[in-house]
């Protein structure tokens, strides 16, 4: 019986424990704690401009106002911009879903300090949305689930999603931020939808918000729209009324306009820039006879001078922006006839794709310092603080499109049988589950195919985010599953359609899991 004790009081401890701190919160506040640390505390973490802020600087009514920023560049990171006082002849160059973060932290800015914008203000917004985020993840794979499982997976949230490879992007205008928050709370809600947890037209309203951000976040990201709304049919299914259905079936409609949309409003400038870097560092890199290639497309051969060199050169051999390169070298092809390119040359393209899976395991970009100038680190100096899974992961994942295809067959396949019990049983809710995960994994291969098609190996590791994040969170359930073994079977035997929604009191969570404990 002495043997015993120390179990007993383990048991005790977690239902304590679980009586007050719930594995979702637990994870919640563990992000957002170690975020604070990064991001708030000296020395401030964030990232460098790597040229690409003007996009979305001027537009939303901001400047550079540092002497020496232009020196900045790729190095230190940088805090404080300017706000325009009086009017500001820039329009927006692009159109981005991010316009609404850096408005909003513009007004609550303004509220202390109406002439320098602080970056840590729009950094400390986005870490509240990050953390609520997190927590409707870990809510979704832990709710019912035993204390000894669930804060095992709330710590594996901890370590993945607090590392600062993911959290240095709030205080940056890169779009990533958006990307990140936006797929979370998209693979949070379609799981909680899953389980039926809260209520389904509050994560139906959450998911298509998500959805919707993150489609108009970047232009690469207009055919996550189309994506969404063909794997999003499943929605459709879980409740039965007209009303209900024909309102899932709007919002898919109106996913797939905002891709398209979101496609058309590219800058001319920025669709020239893109197939610049497709054609110079990517068709012509890879091809062995580069005048030859371009022969084949209607090019003049003369353009392979242009071979591995890169839009935004100081001196080049021919005027980027100059009509004659207009005419006889961007009219001459498209991002169609580049896909085609690559079907016809099975090769090339396949030496591409093993080019993009060396950086598709990057969450940080390795060009980009993280620290201010002002705080003595070297130039292009990267932070280490609670990064051990970025690293980790950079260092041995194997960085290969077969590693890929191999990730992507066995993590379908360990879901096809729960999948097909749920099509069974026509517990359409229960086969929501694999539509999710397919759905995250082709987002995350669009944005590998979009990088290679749309800009060749051009800054390769950040075009890839896309990826690199739907990695971690589908191998993050993929874990949470396996822990509380879920994986095959799925919640068919634990959850059923329109009784899993409890009663029991204000917080019934806290009760079953100390029940649970309890009885372990």
């Amino acid at each position: 019986m002495a043997d015993d004790k120390p179990n007993r009081r383990f048991k005790q401890g977690l239902a304590l424990l679980g009586r007050y701190l719930s594995p979702s919160l637990a994870a919640a506040l563990g992000v957002m704690s170690i975020t604070i640390i990064a991001l708030f505390v000296p020395p401030y973490i964030g990232m460098a401009d790597n040229g690409d802020y003007f996009r979305i600087l001027y537009g939303n009514g901001l400047y550079f106002n540092t002497p020496d920023y232009d020196s900045q560049y790729f190095g230190y990171f940088v805090k404080e911009f300017g706000i325009f006082q009086y009017f500001n002849e820039s329009g927006a160059p692009i159109f981005s879903s991010q316009t609404l973060i850096i408005k909003l932290s513009m007004w609550v800015n303004e509220l202390f300090n109406g002439k320098v914008f602080d970056i840590r203000v729009q950094g400390a917004i986005l870490t509240v949305f990050y953390t609520i985020a997190i927590y409707l993840l870990v809510e979704a794979v832990t709710w019912k689930v035993p204390a000894k499982f669930g804060y095992p997976i709330a710590a594996l949230a901890v370590f993945l999603f607090a590392d600062t490879g993911y959290t240095a992007y709030f205080n940056s205008f890169f779009g990533e931020s958006i990307v990140l928050l936006s797929m979370l709370f998209i693979l949070a809600a379609g799981l909680l939808l899953y389980r039926k947890r809260y209520n389904d037209y509050v994560m139906l309203g959450l998911f298509f918000a998500g959805a919707l951000l993150l489609t108009t976040s970047k232009q690469q990201n207009a055919p996550v729209g189309i994506i969404i709304a063909v794997m999003g049919v499943f929605l459709v299914w879980i409740r039965r009324g007209k009303r209900y259905r024909a309102g899932v079936a709007l919002a898919l409609v109106m996913l797939l306009l905002a891709g398209v949309g979101t496609y058309t409003l590219i800058p001319k400038e920025f669709v020239n820039i893109n197939k610049y870097h497709a054609m110079t560092r990517g068709i012509l890199m890879g091809s062995d006879d580069p005048e030859e290639t371009l022969k084949s497309l209607g090019i003049d051969r003369q353009y392979a001078i242009l071979n591995k060199s890169i839009y935004y050169e100081l001196y080049t051999t021919v005027d980027v922006d100059s009509p004659i390169l207009e005419r006889d070298f961007y009219n001459k092809y498209g991002f169609g006839s580049i896909l085609t390119y690559y079907a016809a040359h099975p090769g090339q393209a396949f030496n591409m794709l093993n080019l993009a899976a060396k950086g598709a395991f990057q969450i940080r970009p390795p060009a980009m310092g993280n620290y201010e100038k002002s705080v003595g680190k070297a130039f292009g100096a990267q932070t280490t603080f609670f990064s051990g899974y970025s690293l980790l992961k950079a260092a041995v994942a194997p960085k290969t499109i077969g590693f890929i295809t191999i990730w992507v067959i066995v993590t379908i396949g360990l879901y096809v049988p729960s999948f097909i019990a749920a099509v069974k049983a026509r517990r359409w809710r229960k086969a929501l589950r694999l539509p999710l995960i397919v759905m995250m994994i082709m987002m995350g291969l669009s944005g590998i195919m979009i990088s290679i098609v749309g800009a060749g190996d051009a800054d390769l590791s950040k075009h890839e985010f896309m990826f690199t994040a739907s990695f971690d969170m589908v191998t993050f359930l993929l874990i949470s599953d396996a822990i509380r073994k879920r994986l095959w079977t799925g919640d068919l035997e634990t959850d059923k359609d329109g009784e899993d929604a409890s009663t029991h009191g204000p917080n019934p969570r806290i009760g079953q899991q100390a029940n649970t404990v309890a009885n372990l």
